[in-house]
């Protein structure tokens, strides 16, 4: 009885240590996601943003093909939730029409074609004027049909991050503690790949897989600072010796060069997700 017990306790021990361990690389797939909007202005992106953020919602924005900015948040188990999730914001005037993107989806990725079908929109015709979306006519996209073959993922998260080149970031508002902008930004080109990161450039940090600077590709994230244990700067590598990042709040996200002598001195170490 009593080894029997023992033999219990162990497996016990075993499975929740094998669970923390999954867990605590803090990488997931991204569930489904609600996108909405479509804001000429950036400064219009940024304050819908920052005021999902204040109510305790997890947004970003990003620029589309046609220059035109969207607005993503969420990361629901099911469609039905997210629905729901968006209808209540609608309900709210917080938000008008909507999409429903799914797990998988890849924004930016290398083709387009048929096989989605974009969810209706629910129209809200009494919105706060700055935070009304501006559609042009004719510029709706269809959503991109996903990418089964991952292999490309880190080219594809490349290319990505050099379209917020030019955008002067800000993530979550005025209210973000120093240097989460760019994590925020490595963030938010990760989850438009479908994939969930840790939130701040440390943890980012700790999770993925090890690579060495000789060793880097399109899509890999280069971490900064004093020391592994002191990260204060990500960017994600585009590939040349070349990566994109967020320099500071409020500033253009940029592409710098990694051997450049401020980098060259503070890099850390890479990490590899795909």
């Amino acid at each position: 009885m009593r080894r029997q017990l023992l033999l219990v306790m162990i497996f016990f021990c075993f499975t929740v240590a094998t669970a923390q361990g999954a867990s605590s690389t803090g990488i997931t797939r991204l569930g489904f996601a609600i996108q909405m909007g479509a804001f000429s202005d950036v400064k219009n992106a940024e304050r819908f943003s920052a005021m999902l953020q204040t109510k305790g919602i997890e947004a970003f924005y990003f620029r589309k093909d046609n220059g035109i900015y969207a607005v993503r948040f969420g990361d629901f188990p099911t469609r039905e939730k997210a629905r729901s999730t968006a209808k209540k914001l609608v309900a709210e005037h917080l938000i008008d029409s909507f999409y429903v993107a799914p797990p998988h989806e890849v924004v930016f990725g290398q083709a387009k074609g048929p096989g989605w079908q974009k969810a209706p929109p629910d129209e809200i015709k009494n919105l706060p004027p700055q935070l009304t979306p501006v559609v042009p006519k004719g510029s709706e996209e269809s959503p991109p049909k996903p990418v089964k073959n991952t292999s490309d993922m880190g080219a594809i998260a490349a290319r990505t991050a050099e379209r917020f080149v030019g955008i002067p970031y800000r993530w979550g508002g005025d209210n973000v503690v120093e240097g989460l902008d760019c994590s925020g930004f490595a963030r938010a080109v990760y989850n438009l790949c479908g994939l969930n990161i840790p939130r701040t450039s440390r943890d980012q940090f700790k999770a993925g897989e090890l690579i060495a600077k000789y060793n880097l590709k399109d899509g890999d994230l280069v971490f900064f600072g004093a020391s592994a244990d002191k990260i204060n700067h990500v960017g994600i590598y585009v590939g040349d010796g070349k990566f994109v990042h967020a320099p500071r709040r409020g500033e253009d996200i940029r592409i710098s060069a990694v051997n450049e002598s401020y980098f060259e001195k503070r890099f850390v170490g890479a990490r590899r997700y795909f």
